[in-house]
């Protein structure tokens, strides 16, 4: 099974001039923890809920903060036409929970997550979510 037949299609994007108060304001009403950052018709980086809590308001920022200023710069991301399990073992294997969905022309296409994974495939999605909650790795928000 493909990752285009489980991802998001539907996806905002912040820029990276946004306030922390209006992403997280945005991310709240959709539900979503997630937000790629875009300029100029190119990802430059994503935010979390968790970058704006613990790179943001952890460190003194107020909700006026940028976006730029608590975002993830190292873009991972997969393609529409993966299979589903290879990209659940990337996933693992990283150290994070979504990804960013480009299709063949390298535009965002969607996202993905493991939560969009284990309703297809509980065992197969455990395997992704044993790497992903392993201590430490690049993502380690302690590490920055």
């Amino acid at each position: 099974m493909k990752i285009s037949e489980i991802m998001t299609r539907d996806v905002e994007i912040a820029s990276p001039d946004d306030t922390l108060e209006a992403v997280a304001s945005r991310m709240a009403a959709s539900d979503i923890g997630l937000l790629p950052v875009g300029e100029s018709g190119q990802l430059v980086g994503m935010v979390t809920d968790r970058d704006i809590a613990v790179r943001g308001v952890a460190r003194g920022l107020d909700g006026s903060g940028r976006v730029r200023d608590v975002m993830s710069r190292d873009v991972k991301y997969c393609f529409e036409d993966d299979e589903i399990e290879d990209v659940v073992m990337n996933m693992g294997e990283i150290q994070v929970r979504r990804l960013v969905v480009l299709d063949g022309d390298k535009r965002l296409a969607g996202v993905v997550s493991l939560a969009d994974a284990v309703q297809q495939d509980q065992a197969m999605t455990g395997v992704g979510f044993s790497g992903v909650v392993r201590p430490g790795g690049a993502h380690n928000q302690a590490a920055r």
